[in-house]
């Protein structure tokens, strides 16, 4: 039991900035455990939205919404949307050049088309964001950061890790393949459950990432896992608010 809530911090304090404390310096088992526990963290990390937009309910809508975008931002530590500015980078400096991609999305500076990736997935959150609070519909904030990070976990499992010295090249090759799926089942029975166009708009987004992942760089790497993650959480919210159900 003791293994699994070092696991879940571990998850915490990876995919976010809210404060834990683990018993020691996680090992590789830990972290590979940790996958497992993705999900529950974004689901904290929507808990805390949906809380914070509620309290904000006496704001304008477009200033709530910026602050819920903000804060979003900042549970994050910004990590997955520097791996869309560095993806985006490098997909458009790369030139198809797999090598060159790769040296692009490993430089610390960030380009044009990082910039302007960044612009527009922030100005996207923060138009979805605000759309929702205006319609009172906030559970998607609860439900877009697990989806988001459910798919890492399919991406995690499934797909090539090709930096030998990247931050999850360590633990990657000891993740249990069948929990995590099991994990990424009840997930999508979840989104099924609660929109099932969204799960296929998900399903394919997540295809075409992979694909193009493979087709450019032989897998995946901290950066295009992050990328996936900001791409699926728009993804979702988007789905809720431009192809509602009822």
């Amino acid at each position: 039991m003791k293994g699994h809530w070092q696991a879940f911090l571990c998850a915490l304090q990876f995919m976010t900035l809210i404060p834990v404390r683990l018993s020691g310096l996680p090992d590789a088992h830990t972290q590979a455990r940790a996958v497992l526990y993705y999900p529950l963290a974004g689901g904290l990390l929507g808990a805390l939205l949906v809380l914070t937009a509620q309290a904000l309910s006496g704001l304008p809508e477009g200033v709530a919404a910026a602050l819920l975008v903000a804060l979003w931002a900042g549970l994050t530590g910004g990590l997955h949307l520097d791996g869309l500015a560095d993806s985006a980078d490098g997909w458009m400096g790369g030139l198809g050049d797999r090598e060159r991609t790769l040296r692009i999305m490993k430089d610390p500076h960030i380009g044009a088309s990082g910039a302007l990736a960044l612009v527009v997935q922030l100005l996207l959150k923060w138009s979805l964001v605000s759309a929702m609070i205006g319609g009172s519909l906030l559970w998607p904030l609860l439900l877009a950061p697990i989806v988001a990070r459910a798919g890492a976990q399919v991406l995690l499992v499934t797909t090539a890790y090709v930096r030998a010295g990247g931050i999850a090249s360590h633990y990657i090759a000891q993740v249990s393949r069948q929990p995590v799926l099991m994990c990424v089942l009840g997930v999508s029975l979840l989104l099924l459950l609660s929109h099932p166009i969204a799960l296929l708009l998900a399903a394919a987004v997540l295809y075409l990432l992979r694909r193009a992942m493979i087709r450019r760089l032989g897998g995946m790497t901290g950066d295009t896992l992050g990328a996936g993650i900001e791409l699926l959480e728009t993804l979702i919210l988007c789905a809720f608010v431009a192809l509602p159900l009822t």
